[in-house]
């Protein structure tokens, strides 16, 4: 019997794939959703004993999304040997497109930016919650957020305004299904060192009027490793008091 059941999008890079590392543990049965499989975590699994799945998907495609999410719990263990904990972990994002809004006149890049950051994340929460209704074991949701959706930031219109609605996406999830069990979280991971720091210190100071600011934290080492942040948010889902704050940040956790 698993006592964790994980569901975790991005994994294949940056805080996923630490996400998923730090996932490996006995007892957790893993399934990861990326654009692409990973050789090293499968045979990181294999060798830990852990049941892993991994799922090839672009999730900014709405229909491939809505296809894989319906395929994943449909197929979820749950009547024979259900879980003690069911953990869906929303980790999958962009910052793109980085832009004044007066330049915003791409709608294919402004809506798959809220196809991955926004819709992908409310079609396997609704499937998530689903599944593991009425199952007596801890439902808990992590939604990766991040501070841009709770402060502007120039150059940012789309990413802040899809972390804003993934943090309110999380209180109506909770004001509908707490009373259920259910326990959701939207998590701001502070400043990680990933692949889209890396996007954000290549734009332009015209596009991103605080690109200074963002290459300074880097040249002076102040950015977190994902390895750490991973661990203080698995770390979270652990506590008792996991899921009391619905708007959140791993920065108030040592």
């Amino acid at each position: 019997m698993s006592q964790t059941i994980a569901i975790l999008t991005g994994a294949s890079r940056g805080l996923g794939a630490a996400l998923a590392r730090g996932l490996l543990t006995p007892g957790t049965h893993l399934v990861t959703l990326a654009r692409r499989t990973d050789d090293e975590l499968a045979a990181l699994a294999s060798a830990q004993g852990v049941t892993l799945e991994q799922i090839a998907v672009d999730l900014a495609d709405t229909e491939a999304a809505a296809t894989t999410a319906e395929r994943i719990f449909a197929s979820l263990p749950r009547a024979a040997t259900p879980a003690a904990r069911y953990l869906l972990i929303n980790n999958a994002g962009t910052v793109n497109p980085v832009a004044n809004s007066a330049a915003l006149t791409d709608p294919a890049a402004i809506g798959a930016a809220f196809a991955l950051n926004v819709t992908s994340v409310m079609l396997l929460t609704a499937r998530f919650l689903t599944a593991t209704q009425g199952l007596a074991a801890k439902r808990q949701i992590v939604n990766i957020s991040s501070g841009a959706g709770r402060n502007p930031n120039a150059g940012w219109a789309v990413y802040c305004s899809t972390k804003a609605a993934l943090d309110m996406y999380t209180r109506v999830v909770n004001a509908e299904h707490r009373e259920h069990g259910v326990q959701a979280v939207s998590l701001a991971p502070g400043v990680v060192d990933t692949g889209m720091q890396e996007t954000i210190r290549s734009s332009s100071v015209e596009s991103f009027p605080a690109l200074a600011r963002f290459q300074a934290l880097k040249s002076s080492g102040q950015l977190a490793s994902p390895e750490d942040v991973a661990r203080r948010i698995l770390a979270l889902t652990e506590r008792d008091d996991f899921g009391q704050t619905e708007i959140d940040d791993i920065r108030n956790y040592a």
